[in-house]
């Protein structure tokens, strides 16, 4: 068991999914193939998008262009209800005691989301029905840094160095939760102390008495 030593540190820095939701890559992947796009296999990673699904989570797609470029890849019409059936399919499940990790933790440090994303899932993450309490996704942070808002994905530097800046955080005094190794190696070559969960791991443990 890893016990992250919080001594100094002021802020905590999340990704969205395999940390704070459980993603089901084989879930989107099956329903892409359900609604008719054949090469979702080689489009949809768990970590890092490619193709559209990058253009898309990098900002060079709005979400209608985006719906488009999926027809023209399927060379039929996919409505976009299923084309958003597909891209939820990366959700598994958003554990309500994650949530209500972050809730406690939000009271001693400052708690900000870095996610490579796109406005699908954050059309739903911004929603009542992100959570049993209705509450949506940016009610559990003091600011989100998306990567289509910000023109870039991790592990670029400069989508952290974006952060960095407009926060003012330190890095040394940041802690940085990613279930992506290259994200991880990124944050630490910035001065950032790193933990990298399993998807769907319970890692309030790191947050023990030990660790403060």
């Amino acid at each position: 068991m890893i016990i992250v030593i919080m001594d100094k540190i002021k802020n905590i820095i999340f990704d969205l999914g395999g940390v704070i939701l459980t993603l089901d890559r084989n879930e989107a992947v099956r329903r892409f193939l359900q609604v008719g796009l054949e090469h979702a296999e080689e489009l949809l990673d768990p970590y890092h998008q490619k193709g559209v699904f990058l253009d898309l989570e990098e900002g060079r797609l709005t979400k209608e262009e985006f719906y488009e470029e999926i027809r023209k890849l399927a060379g039929k019409y996919i409505s976009n209800e299923d084309i958003d059936y597909g891209w939820l399919g990366f959700v598994k499940d958003t554990p309500a005691y994650k949530l209500e990790m972050l809730e406690e933790l939000r009271k001693s440090y400052n708690l900000y989301l870095l996610s490579n994303t796109n406005p699908v899932i954050m059309s739903w993450a911004l929603s009542p029905q992100f959570s049993e309490k209705g509450k949506t996704l940016d009610q559990y942070f003091d600011k989100m840094y998306l990567s289509y808002k910000i023109g870039v994905t991790k592990p670029n530097p400069k989508i952290y160095e974006y952060l960095m800046l407009d926060s003012g955080i330190i890095p040394s005094e940041t802690l940085f939760v990613d279930d992506g190794i290259a994200n991880i190696e990124a944050g630490r070559a910035l001065g950032m102390r790193v933990f990298q969960p399993k998807n769907g791991e319970d890692f309030r443990y790191i947050f023990t008495e030990k660790g403060h």
